[in-house]
């Protein structure tokens, strides 16, 4: 971790592979809290992977945002010491009893500090080099684990645990916070609730995404877990042993999360629902919406009479989670019927070259030229004006701001059936649903129907004009930027103010 920060602040931002390193997301959110928070000192903490793994930082820091601390969780080299401590007998059992609480997300295992002491069972050289370890893993993948080797088997446990680790030490040198405010559950969010029992504070969460749902997803297709099974050896619809592993891992730093956070934020209501399935009291959740900058982006507005340029457009990282794919096979589909039609892709390829690499080589198979622009990171000032629909094909998401900011810009938009999108097109509630449309909603990964409505979009100018009219009316009426400002200061307020008189 970086230098610790002896400077004091107000809060103390939690942020895992997000501000300030990655543009987009939960990073524009943050940046944009921050600097429209000028009466608050905020303290920012990065969590990644490893320092490789990313570059230059991505945002000029506000003058509020007064330290940075940066944590790479699997970045340090591992030193066995050399010999393994001594234990006493009853460790083992005191393995089975941590493991079972932490299954079962109780509070009381969050007390860390023997994880930091020497020579305790439960510290870091203990359970990476003690026998008592050793004779516990086995005896779990002898009980539970059926298809991977064993060593496959004990390195992920042990690379499960080994951040449990490096976040305890790290909830020491935190800077001095009246307040911790994480965006996400996580790694991000066990800091958090470190911290914040640390220091007496209390901790926010703030859900941009259901993190759990998304590290599933992640984990369903990531490669480098090593499942020792080919496509003809199991049934593709199960879930093997070391991915379940990690799943449930991350399933359990939720409940954790959920038991220690006040309040527990979602960006629309079923989120919210999800947060109380997955433990969440409901009497601690609440609900606070994003919001843009809706005065600066009305700048970008064409007059309502013009007709739309014939581009669709999609904003996002060019990862698996935003399904780029399936946004190139609805342009091949779209091209068939307007075939002025041009597809711009609009956002940074560096976080995942192969996935990059693999949309490229399929938009050469399907002819699509330059029809098919990858344009990289862009300011949506140069972008917007020249865009005729917006697309979001994602198989995962929260509450997009790349929808709002089109919205806002008057762009009608076309989305999967993600997150708040249903709501964002069609209204919540019946006031908000008499504005009518905005776009359309399709199913995932249809990319015939994602054409379909982004082709009647472009092509008749009376539903173009209902669709960008109804998105204008409901952004500004219920996802202004100062809407989401003002409520974040009260709550603030309210939970600093608090701490404060108790």
């Amino acid at each position: 971790m970086s230098e610790a920060q002896t400077t004091e602040c107000d809060i103390a931002l939690l942020l895992e592979g997000t501000y300030p390193y990655i543009k987009g997301g939960v990073s524009s959110w943050v940046h944009q809290l921050v600097s429209r928070l000028p009466q608050w000192r905020f303290a920012a903490v990065f969590l990644g992977s490893r320092a490789q793994d990313y570059g230059a930082m991505q945002y000029t820091l506000p003058e509020n945002l007064i330290a940075l601390q940066t944590l790479y969780l699997f970045d340090e080299a591992e030193r066995p010491p050399v010999k393994a401590p001594k234990l006493p007998p009853e460790t083992l059992e005191r393995y089975r009893r941590l493991h079972e609480s932490l299954r079962a997300g109780k509070a009381e295992v969050l007390d860390f500090s023997a994880h930091v002491k020497a020579g305790d069972p439960l510290s870091e050289e203990a359970f990476l080099h003690g026998e008592a370890a050793w004779r516990y893993i086995t005896e779990a993948y002898e009980a539970n684990a059926t298809e991977p080797s064993f060593v496959d088997y004990f390195w992920t446990v042990r690379n499960l645990h080994r951040p449990i680790w490096t976040l305890t030490r790290a909830s020491r040198q935190l800077p001095r916070a009246r307040l911790f405010l994480s965006p996400s559950t996580g790694f991000a969010g066990l800091l958090g609730v470190l911290g914040a029992q640390a220091q007496e504070r209390p901790l926010v969460l703030m859900e941009h995404g259901i993190y759990t749902k998304e590290r599933r997803i992640d984990l369903m297709n990531a490669a480098w877990i090593n499942d020792g099974r080919n496509s003809l050896e199991h049934d593709a619809t199960e879930i093997s042993h070391l991915r379940e592993l990690w799943i449930h891992f991350f399933e359990i730093l939720g409940r954790l999360v959920y038991r220690h956070a006040d309040p527990i934020v979602s960006l629309f209501e079923s989120a919210r629902r999800q947060q109380i399935r997955d433990g969440a009291d409901p009497e601690r959740t609440r609900i606070i919406p994003n919001g843009v900058d809706v005065e600066r982006l009305a700048r970008l507005r064409r007059p309502a009479d013009a007709p739309p340029p014939p581009v669709m457009c999609l904003l996002g990282r060019v990862v698996p989670i935003k399904d780029i794919k399936t946004f190139i096979r609805a342009a091949h589909t779209l091209r068939q019927r307007l075939a002025d039609v041009e597809a711009w892709i609009v956002g940074p390829e560096d976080e995942d070259p192969e996935y990059s690499r693999e949309c490229r080589e399929l938009a050469q198979a399907l002819g699509l030229g330059d029809a098919l622009r990858f344009l990289g990171f862009r300011r949506i000032d140069e972008i917007l004006p020249d865009v005729g629909v917006l697309v979001l094909s994602s198989i995962s998401e929260g509450l997009p701001l790349s929808v709002l900011e089109g919205f806002a810009a008057g762009l009608p938009c076309v989305t999967t059936n993600v997150g708040a999108c249903r709501e964002l097109v069609y209204g919540r509630g019946d006031e908000d649903r008499a504005l009518g449309a905005a776009g359309a909603v399709v199913g995932l990964a249809d990319y015939d129907a994602l054409a379909d409505r982004c082709g009647a979009l472009l092509a008749y100018p009376m539903v173009y004009a209902r669709a960008a009219r109804a998105a204008i009316q409901r952004v500004e009426r219920y996802y202004d930027q100062n809407r989401m400002i003002e409520a974040f200061d009260r709550l603030f307020a309210e939970r600093i103010g608090s701490e404060a008189a108790r």
